[in-house]
Formats: C-alpha cells, structure tokens, sequence
C-alpha cells in the first residue's frame, strides 16, 4: 500500500526525476511558458513556484541554492535579475497549467505551464492600467444644462430635414405599362 506517498514517480528512478524536474523549471524560468504533460506539469508546478520564491528574496544564500538545484548560470541570473523582481508583491501562486488536449500519439493529456504575467512573443504587451481615481460627479444643474442644449440642436436638426422634405416635390407615379394579352 502507498499509503501517504506523494508525488509521482512518472516512469523515472529518483536521480532521472530530479534532472528532469529541474530541466523543466529551467525551461519554464527560460522562456516564461512550456509544453509538456498534465502529470509532469503537477510535479513541476511547486518545484518552479519555490525557485521563484528564491528569485525574490535575491540573496547571495537563495541564490546558491537555486544554483544547486538547476545547474545553469544563465537561468539563475535570469530568475534573480527578471523572473524573481517581476513578483515581488505577488505573495505566491506565479504559474498557472493550462490545459490543450490529449497528444495524438498516446492521448496524454497535454498542457502549458506558464508564469501568470506570460505574453506571447507575438502580441504586443498591454499598457499598464493606472491606478483607478475617482472622478468627482458633476452637479445635477450642469446636467440639466447639457440636455437643455442637446436638446435644442436635436430639435434645430429636425426643423431643418422636415422643411428640406417639404421644399422637395414627390416624384409623380410613373404610368403603368399596358398589360399584354392572354393567349
């Protein structure tokens, strides 16, 4: 019985586990999205979420540790000085796994892990909102002036129409052609 175990051994012996793990958080860290199965994505998700929480705290200690685990200079000085200070007031949560559907070759069920703040290569990145101010309401007499006025132009445009209606004569009915004869 396997009872309490956790974690998924994913046809791996521990060592073949560990280097995969870390190759798919380096690769999430990388490139910001990746695609890969709905198990390996659960296993990955809170090894990639801890590297990240080391990549906020940037200290010389977090910074080993997180070398020691992914084995990659060039990602590690990506978490710390991108990845890491993009969620410093995020207090957790930084990937999300996106289900695509079953694989057409064995029908495993496929899904993208990416960092929730991803945008593809290819869109533009929205503007960042501003903070929301309130604006102040403006009085009820303001209000009744502008409909006054917008009033009046409606009724000045209406005038106008009818009499050029009125000026123009309708166009008589044309004459009806002779109906022809029934054989």
């Amino acid at each position: 019985m396997r009872h309490g175990r956790s974690g998924r051994k994913l046809g791996r012996d521990a060592s073949h586990r560990k280097a995969l793990y870390a190759n798919l958080t380096g690769a999430l860290i990388e490139h910001g999205r990746i695609k890969t199965t709905a198990a390996k994505a659960k296993e990955v998700r809170p090894v990639a979420e801890q590297m990240i929480t080391l990549g906020r705290k940037g200290d010389v200690p977090a910074r080993r540790q997180a070398l020691k685990f992914l084995r990659s200079q060039d990602v590690v000085h990506k978490l710390f000085s991108d990845v890491g200070p993009r969620f410093v007031d995020r207090p957790g949560g930084y990937s999300r796994i996106i289900r695509i559907g079953p694989r057409l070759g064995d029908a495993a069920e496929m899904v993208y892990l990416e960092l929730v703040d991803y945008v593809p290569p290819n869109v533009a990145a929205p503007p960042p909102r501003p903070a929301r101010e309130r604006e102040p309401e403006p009085e009820a007499e303001a209000e009744d002036e502008l409909g006054a006025e917008a009033e009046e132009e409606l009724g000045a445009e209406a005038e106008e129409e009818l009499e050029a209606t009125e000026a123009e004569p309708e166009p008589e009915p044309e004459a009806e052609a002779e109906p022809e004869p029934s054989r």
